[in-house]
């Protein structure tokens, strides 16, 4: 009987002692890793103050190209014991240069008196409207006419009873009455005369 306990007892122990799978026992902790070491703090590199680059020298004005005034006064005051207010003729003659100019054939046809003489093929013609006078524009204002108008400088004009003249008669422009008492006169490009020979027949 003492046997059997003690038997009993033996395989109780031996139970107690029987290893444990590997499957059952708890993973290893992982190996803490060493402390990386402390990126140095590096200072941002100084800036250097800006310096104001030095201001270049003001160039110098563009001269302006001398005047006539005295001209102008006289070809004006010629305009007015002549014709009537410059201040009427003298935008319109610079609007007329200026048109001429640029080729705008519309505005210098705005500008004229109709019906309007021309000289065409050597021939005096009358314009009857602006639509015409634009469809022979260039016929009407040759190059040798542009040029004398572009070119005509307003202080030596010439002022008689049959209007202002530039060049030697290429052009001309003329105050129109309005009225029966001109009173009001409307400033116009009353002749073109080119001079070019007449076509070969």
């Amino acid at each position: 009987m003492r046997a059997l306990i003690l038997t009993a007892a033996t395989v109780a122990l031996l139970a107690a002692c029987k290893p444990v799978p590997p499957s059952e026992l708890p993973a290893p902790a992982a190996p803490a890793a060493p402390d990386a070491p402390a990126a140095p703090v590096v200072d941002p590199p100084a800036v250097p103050p800006a310096v104001a680059s030095p201001e270049a020298p003001a160039a110098d004005p563009a001269p302006t190209p001398p005047g006539n005034d005295a001209g102008r006064a006289q070809v004006n005051q010629s305009i007015e014991e002549v014709l009537g207010d410059p201040a009427l003729y003298e935008p319109a003659i610079l609007a007329f240069q200026k048109a001429v100019a640029a080729h705008d054939a519309a505005a210098v046809a705005r500008m004229a008196d109709y019906p309007f003489n021309a000289t065409l093929a050597g021939k005096p013609t009358k314009i009857q409207d602006a639509a015409a006078f634009v469809a022979a524009y260039d016929r009407i204002v040759t190059p040798a006419i542009a040029k004398v108008v572009t070119e005509q400088k307003y202080a030596e004009l010439a002022v008689s009873g049959k209007g202002v003249m530039f060049g030697n008669g290429e052009a001309w422009i003329n105050g129109i009455c309005q009225d029966k008492d001109c009173k009001r006169v409307d400033v116009r490009v009353v002749a073109l005369q080119s001079g070019e020979p007449a076509a070969a027949h």
